[in-house]
């Protein structure tokens, strides 16, 4: 640290305590406080004591105590009373309960990391910003962390009907998703095999539901056992948005592995909801069947168009084409095609040597699933399998069919078009 004098036009010079650190090879200099309104002996004692000077009364003495990082702790503190972060926490628990919950919320934000680690930020002693010390925490144990979080889920129900009170109404959009996360230990009830996110179907794994209001503002969270299916978590949310969030009508959006038809007509219809989603591959292929209403010149002049189809009556369906989404699908397919052709000539080759060649139709099958399972493109290709040759050539009727959808996607939801246009649909 050093002491800088800024000459500042006709007015006096400001006087500044500065710092220099490094940062991708460069020297940078910031400003810690501004000293202009300081004495200027107070001043000069302060540069002896940066020089290491050794001449000054001891009654005079400067102190020099640890700085802690404190700016980003500021702005979310700011935050924080800004969304009225206080509201949500029950009064039930201690203040200092309440205080630290709201600490764990912040340090979340902050700094990730493990109980034990953000015990250790918010103590004086270990403190690696201001965090604990605006809240007036004092020492913190990771005791007292795991309490409070447990705390925290106790009151989970109260948290979620404040925050839906805050956030939803009748007739509200609400979006909804699930995700993944696997485990490594093996206490967990709810731990279970089931499809992995993660591509670690070695590990057990917990699925997690997440409601959030039209604007993205998260109001519920559940986690179901692992092996629970996605569209199998509806069920507990429409419970909880109507006997807990006493929401009568809601319209629920959802992508289309979630809401399935099955779903739809067993769950949401006799829940009176609406919804959002969207077609899966099948049923688009259907719609633009020959003389289907998804034909390709929709989109002549436009990228959106919205049609009706006796499979879906009382339904509005927004078809739309992404081009760069159509020209990026094309070159997955361009590349999946090129290297499976590489796989299938080395097959092509050991059925054709003259030493230990391979044989029999069974083995050559095997060869080639194994080549099919890896990249999926096994409708795209017409093979010719004896018990000693293989042969294979380019599906291009297959593979044209396939290419007239890309960047294809439709929209389906049983709104009236005076509630939700097209465009605000998509």
């Amino acid at each position: 640290m050093y002491v800088a004098v800024i000459p500042n036009r006709g007015s006096p010079p400001a006087i500044l305590l500065r710092e220099s650190y490094r940062e991708a090879g460069k020297t940078k200099n910031r400003t810690l406080a501004n000293l202009s309104a300081w004495p200027a002996a107070r001043i000069e004692q302060l540069r002896a004591v940066l020089r290491g000077d050794q001449l000054l009364p001891a009654g005079d003495a400067v102190e020099i105590v640890r700085a802690l990082p404190h700016g980003h702790v500021l702005a979310a503190l700011t935050t924080a009373r800004r969304i009225e972060l206080d509201g949500l926490l029950p009064r039930r628990g201690s203040e200092r309960r309440r205080d630290l919950a709201r600490a764990l919320i912040i340090a979340r934000l902050l700094d990730p990391a493990a109980k034990l680690a953000t015990a250790r930020m918010l103590n004086p002693a270990t403190a690696s910003h201001s965090l604990g010390e605006m809240l007036g925490l004092g020492a913190v144990t990771a005791k007292e962390v795991y309490a409070t979080l447990d705390w925290l889920g106790r009151e989970q129900g109260f948290i979620e009907i404040t925050l839906a009170r805050r956030h939803l109404k009748n007739g509200a959009l609400l979006l909804y998703d699930v995700t993944s996360t696997y485990l490594e230990g093996r206490c967990c009830e709810l731990a279970q095999y089931g499809h992995s996110r993660d591509h670690r179907r070695d590990r057990p794994q917990l699925i997690i539901g997440l409601l959030c209001a039209s604007d993205g503002c998260p109001v519920a969270v559940e986690v179901f056992a692992g092996n629970t299916a996605d569209p199998m978590t509806l069920s507990a949310q429409i419970d909880k948005l109507k006997r807990r969030f006493k929401l009568q009508r809601v319209v629920l959006v959802g992508d289309r592995g979630l809401l399935t038809e099955a779903r739809i007509e067993a769950t949401l219809r006799p829940a009176g909801l609406d919804w959002i989603t969207a077609l899966r591959a099948p049923a688009i292929r259907a719609l633009a069947a020959e003389g289907g209403p998804l034909q390709a010149s929709l989109f002549d002049t436009r990228d959106m168009a919205e049609i009706t189809s006796p499979d879906f009556p009382g339904e509005r369906l927004v078809v739309c084409k992404n081009p760069l989404l159509a020209a990026e699908r094309g070159r997955k397919r361009d590349e999946l095609l090129a290297t499976t052709e590489k796989d299938l000539a080395r097959i092509q080759a050991r059925v054709r040597r003259p030493r230990r060649p391979l044989r029999g139709a069974a083995a050559i099958g095997a060869a080639l699933g194994a080549v099919f399972g890896r990249r999926k493109v096994a409708k795209h290709f017409n093979v010719t399998i004896t018990d000693d040759t293989f042969s294979f050539v380019r599906n291009q009727a297959a593979i044209a069919s396939e290419a007239a959808l890309d960047g294809i996607y439709v929209v389906r939801t049983n709104l009236p078009a005076a509630q939700s246009d097209a465009a605000a649909t998509v």
